[in-house]
């Protein structure tokens, strides 16, 4: 049988120590690689003092089943720390308790801590009080029962009382001592020390388990001010450190965080079905700055929006940017599955919920990333404010499914020099994609098709199937979120531009303004930036 329970660490950085550092690190680091094991931990919380005792900071992690601690999945994390986590940790007094949960009570107006936003979240009040049972018969049972018959009911009518459990010291922990710990959650701004708290901290039956059956080891209190997702996202922290100490890459190469010109967090999100994708946010490093995102197009990587966002960056410092790398440019998951608009979608949510992000301000997305912000303002409107749907279809067709069906054999078919026939189609792709105009920059030419031939093509495989079979003009009319739809002139020899004018009138109530980009084609981002950020500005 799985016991619940908790794994609480305290923490004092020493003397020497940035507290930036320490936080940026196990915002970054050390918190997100716990929250991407969501079979072992359902949330990751950070708590200041409250009361000015030492240790200043506490880590608690709610666990599904304690067993799973002694797992070679947890116990690798440990085993296996970065460099830096190892030399940041030196630097730090730890110590960690494993408790097993016996009884929870909570108001009917809990709702748990993970699923708040940041700004419902912060401040939230924990009271964590630590027993030993004293050494007379039915200790244990005297403490568990005032919990459960007086205690709990209690404290629920303290103002602001949210949550209270018990816990035992865990069976993990051999050889340690019997002891108990009561965590109570209260909202900001509670009865603590109030007329309902003396009465129920002070009633016949508590005094008598202190005087016979309990010594109080400790009464701590606590006030939340970080809430870990799977996703790192402290750019705050890491805009504050200097570029030596800022500048950081896991042993996997699967992280990079750097503070060199400007905070920029490399990192990945696991999906639910296992796929891993990798995201880049970068821009204002105030966690409460709005966000921005950008889906980019198939073949292509989250790359292909630099020379954009170097624009967006200069006029626009008030946003938080994220891209990331559509599902099947590096991998699939396993066993194969075809992609789908809804499946991408998805993708961005779980994306937003990694990085605790409740709703982006915009999505920008070209292409196969058009059509997923389309797509994702349909299935999520509770997360998006607008969108910019770029140089896509609100539809697919038969043809454009025997071509992508083509394009893969292609890409599977080696040239007869033996390189991978990616390459083939990367060549083909560009001309097909980029005006006349943009075919006379070289510089730009091979920078995309570079970006195309470095694709998964197993990858592509599956993912292109995304814009095999769908079709979302039925749909279009019940779109809540306003969008601006942007084309390239030459998109197609200019096809794109009457098909995304014949559907553009069908967006929600009101339709969307089409603006069209001169001398580009299908990446007007790419093509030309400078005119792409004039088609778009207005917008942001």
């Amino acid at each position: 049988m799985a016991t619940p329970g908790s794994l609480y660490v305290t923490m004092q950085p020493k003397p020497g120590l940035p507290l930036e550092q320490f936080h940026e690190w196990y915002n970054n680091e050390h918190g997100p690689t716990r929250l991407k094991l969501p079979q072992i931990f359902t949330n990751g919380l950070r708590y200041q003092a409250k009361d000015g005792e030492e240790p200043t900071f506490l880590a608690t992690y709610d666990v599904t089943s304690m067993s799973h601690l002694e797992t070679e999945t947890y116990t690798t994390l440990r085993a296996n720390r970065s460099p830096r986590e190892a030399e940041t940790i030196g630097q730090v007094d730890v110590t960690r308790y494993f408790w097993d949960l016996v009884h929870t009570k909570q108001s009917p107006l809990f709702i748990p801590i993970e699923q708040l936003t940041d700004e419902e979240a912060e401040g939230l009040t924990l009271v964590a009080v630590q027993l030993r049972p004293s050494d007379v018969d039915n200790a244990e049972e005297q403490i568990i029962g005032w919990y459960k018959e007086e205690h709990m009911e209690m404290l629920s009518k303290v103002p602001g009382w949210l949550r209270s459990r018990v816990f035992k010291i865990s069976s993990l922990e051999k050889g340690e001592p019997t002891k108990f710990i009561g965590l109570h959650d209260y909202t900001k701004d509670n009865g603590l020390g109030g007329p309902e708290y003396m009465t129920a901290t002070q009633t016949p039956r508590t005094k008598a388990l202190y005087s016979k059956y309990a010594t109080r080891i400790s009464r701590r209190e606590y006030s939340l001010f970080y809430v870990f997702g799977a996703g790192s996202r402290d750019l705050q922290n890491l805009s504050k450190l200097p570029p030596a100490k800022s500048t950081f890459k896991s042993p996997d190469g699967q992280m990079f965080t750097t503070n060199s010109p400007s905070p920029v967090i490399e990192s990945f999100i696991k999906t639910p079905d296992g796929l891993t994708i990798p995201y880049r946010l970068e821009g204002n490093s105030d966690p409460k700055a709005t966000t921005v995102a950008f889906c980019n197009s198939l073949l292509t990587s989250l790359h292909m929006w630099d020379r954009f966002i170097d624009i967006f960056k200069t006029k626009r410092p008030q946003y938080r940017i994220l891209r990331y790398d559509f599902r099947g440019r590096h991998s699939i998951p396993r066993p194969p599955q075809p992609s789908t608009l809804d499946i991408l979608a998805d993708d961005v949510s779980a994306l937003l919920a990694a990085l605790r992000i409740p709703k982006l301000d915009t999505l920008i997305g070209v292409s196969m990333g058009g059509a997923t912000a389309l797509k994702f303002a349909l299935k999520y409107p509770e997360k998006l404010g607008k969108f910019i749907a770029c140089d896509f279809n609100a539809a697919s067709s038969p043809a454009n499914t025997a071509a992508w069906t083509e394009r893969i054999s292609i890409a599977e078919t080696p040239l007869k020099d033996g390189s991978a026939g990616i390459k083939k189609l990367a060549g083909q792709t560009v001309g097909r994609w980029f005006h006349p105009a943009t075919m006379q920059k070289q510089d730009t030419v091979t920078w995309i098709q570079d970006m195309v031939a470095e694709n998964d093509i197993e990858g592509f495989r599956y993912g292109c199937q995304a814009l095999w079979d769908y079709d979302m003009k039925a749909q279009m009319k019940e779109c809540a979120v306003p969008g601006l739809f942007v084309v390239g002139e030459g998109d197609a020899k200019g096809a794109l531009v009457k098909a995304m004018d014949g559907f553009r009138g069908q967006l929600g109530q009101l339709g969307a303004e089409l603006v069209i980009v001169p001398q580009t084609g299908h990446l007007p981002m790419c093509e030309d930036p400078e005119a792409f950020w004039t088609a778009v500005e207005g917008s942001l």
